[in-house]
């Protein structure tokens, strides 16, 4: 179990909230999905309700350590505004001195918001004077960032290192989360359906042992699909494939034999040339992928059989779009499985980052049981890996 905020004295302290703030932004820096933000309202609305001062704080992009003011977050400081009806400080920097003194001069009641967190190296590196100068700031210490929980940075990991049982915790956000996957995962309604996309087999590898004891199906779309195609042998061209793994995706699909499992692989393809959305394109079948060409969204055949794959499923998880989404062309994928998903009648989870993006573009949001905001965090729990930022929040036996 994790400690909850709710388990605390907060009343009237200096409270730090590690937020997960790394929303997608258009050219123009307009915020295009706020899920995040929104989020972590109900833990930032709990602490001004028992008279804390508080300071938020989180990454946004990757600047490599450096300020790079495209990552600046004013335009989280601008929708913190609107969706709380309460001025929001930002600080020019994360530990100097008008962050500290910001810091220090903080109200009951008052809102400050660190600038970004990887504007400075100590964040990723999991530095112990950074972590120390942000835990100087405050009294109380509440993790509400699923979404890099399962890195050990300075703000998730280290930065626990100066508080104690009573004065660290999780928040609603990061609570539910946790919660909702150690749940699912136990006790899901079947036939449990796993859809995975994405470009690379390598980082859901584990994710996909894990899971093939737990699922009745698992349906794999996106750019890992090949991976398997190639280690049955077809020829898929110049898609993206991990040669490296080919044994391994042969051993997924043995297990899966062994346990009754049933794999869904696509069987036809949108293909081009190249990734760009002036490119020529052909529906082609896995089989017959010309010679330069490769594949980059699941094609309508596939579409439909993957419906079909999830036509009587009780609990859906997916995470991976079917193709390269960002570009329309190549869309069309990832979309019809988003509504597919939404109009499924079966407890539906998202896993965060990408899928999530998908989700959101396809109209399908409401329509889902529970979108994650984390996706490398969710995927890790799923692999039953103990994520940093959790572990050091678990209560001891003994509390």
């Amino acid at each position: 179990m994790i400690r909850s905020i709710r388990d605390l004295d907060i009343a009237g302290k200096k409270v730090f909230i590690r937020c997960d703030f790394n929303v997608p932004l258009d050219e123009f820096t307009n915020i295009t999905d706020d899920r995040r933000v929104r989020s972590a309202i109900p833990t930032i609305r709990y602490c001004l309700d028992h008279g804390c001062s508080i300071i938020l704080a989180s990454h946004l992009g990757r600047p490599k350590g450096a300020v790079e003011e495209k990552y600046s977050l004013s335009p989280v400081q601008m929708r913190l505004k609107r969706l709380l009806d309460k001025e929001v400080i930002l600080s020019s920097d994360v530990i100097g001195k008008d962050a500290t003194e910001k810091a220090a001069t903080l109200q009951a009641g008052e809102i400050l918001l660190l600038e970004n967190l990887r504007f400075h190296k100590g964040e990723t590196s999991n530095d112990e004077a950074f972590a120390k100068a942000l835990a100087d700031m405050a009294d109380v210490y509440i993790n509400d960032a699923f979404g890099v929980c399962h890195r050990a940075h300075a703000s998730v990991e280290a930065i626990t290192h100066y508080f104690n049982e009573k004065t660290s915790a999780a928040g609603f956000l990061l609570q539910k989360e946790i919660e909702f996957s150690r749940n699912l995962l136990r006790r899901p309604t079947r036939p449990f359906v796993a859809v995975v996309g994405g470009s690379k087999v390598s980082g859901k590898l584990q994710a996909l042992v894990n899971l093939l004891p737990r699922v009745d199906k698992l349906v794999i779309g996106g750019g890992m699909a090949f991976t398997f195609l190639k280690a049955q042998g077809l020829d898929i061209g110049n898609s993206i494939v991990e040669d490296d793994l080919l044994d391994e995706a042969n051993r997924v699909m043995e297990e899966a034999k062994r346990l009754g499992v049933k794999i869904y692989l696509p069987v036809d393809v949108v293909a081009a040339q190249t990734c760009s959305q002036d490119a020529t394109i052909k529906f082609v079948t896995v089989q017959e992928i010309p010679k330069g060409w490769m594949g980059l969204d699941i094609g309508p055949a596939t579409s439909r059989l993957f419906r079909e794959a999830l036509a009587d499923a009780q609990t859906i998880l997916w995470n991976g779009p079917m193709g390269v989404f960002e570009l329309e062309k190549f869309s069309k994928g990832s979309f019809k499985m988003s509504h597919v998903i939404a109009e499924a009648h079966a407890t539906t989870v998202v896993g965060g980052g990408d899928t999530a993006d998908v989700v959101a573009r396809a109209g399908d949001a409401d329509e889902m049981t529970f979108i994650s905001t984390g996706g490398g965090a969710s995927l890790e729990l799923i692999e039953g890996k103990e994520l940093p930022g959790v572990k050091v929040l678990a209560k001891s036996e003994n509390v």
